[in-house]
């Protein structure tokens, strides 16, 4: 039976040997959200970058350009990290491909390249992923972004989320750290919103007024895409 693990922050990835596993990358707030809604929104493909100069360079090839510092726009970039960005309509994103850099996921998915495969998570397809996961049969590392390095919240309870659905085919019970995200997750499961309001990562976003996008970001499977790594860039899996 394959394994379930779940990696609290980049920083820890060291300690996790990913070849022949499917790393499953996940920034709740907002990156990987926002990836899965682009690529629902028509966007043909998604090249992340962690440095703002590549990602501003791709303009120039006629990508539209998305990038966030401290959960801020970029200036001089198309877009943001908001998800809203691909669906409000003020710019055309059908057909067109991305590039685009965050402060923690677009790290997180870099390092996590020595995955067999690497695909993107959010609640937003979470069971899309867990249907990937079973199709695949191979361990899974769940890789949370967290923030600048450390540990959050809302990433963490996605991993217990997804333990809960694979725990009949996956073995989610040799992890200390999955045996707390699936405690994290039975106290958030009925109220997700409520409980993640608590999360610092939701307070500094409204400070920012973003709540919207945390109020979109934590809707459950309303996407049935999965994001994965081909050839240098995120396309959805088919």
């Amino acid at each position: 039976m394959p394994s379930l693990d779940i990696c609290f922050s980049p920083e820890l990835l060291p300690l996790y040997d990913l070849r022949g596993k499917v790393a499953v990358v996940v920034d709740i707030l907002r990156a990987t959200s926002s990836i899965v809604t682009a690529l629902a929104a028509g966007v043909t493909h998604v090249v992340p970058f962690s440095e703002l100069d590549e990602c501003r360079a791709l303009a120039a090839q006629g990508y539209l350009t998305a990038a966030e510092r401290d959960g801020r726009q970029a200036e001089g970039f198309d877009l943001g990290n908001s998800p809203f960005g691909y669906l409000d309509g003020v710019l055309p994103v059908r057909g067109r491909g991305v590039a685009i850099t965050t402060t923690n996921g677009t790290r997180a998915l870099h390092l996590s390249l020595g995955a067999e495969a690497v695909v993107i998570g959010a609640f937003l397809n979470l069971e899309a992923v867990a249907q990937f996961a079973r199709a695949q049969g191979k361990d899974v590392v769940v890789v949370c972004a967290g923030w600048k390095g450390m540990f959050n919240l809302e990433d963490t309870v996605f991993g217990g989320a997804l333990a809960e659905r694979l725990a009949a085919d996956f073995d989610t019970t040799g992890s200390d750290a999955t045996l707390a995200a699936r405690h994290l997750w039975e106290q958030a499961k009925p109220d997700l919103e409520g409980y993640l309001l608590q999360s610092a990562h939701v307070r500094r976003l409204n400070s920012l007024e973003a709540n919207k996008d945390f109020a979109y970001c934590v809707q459950l499977d309303t996407h049935d895409i999965v994001p994965i790594w081909r050839d240098g860039k995120l396309v959805v899996n088919t």
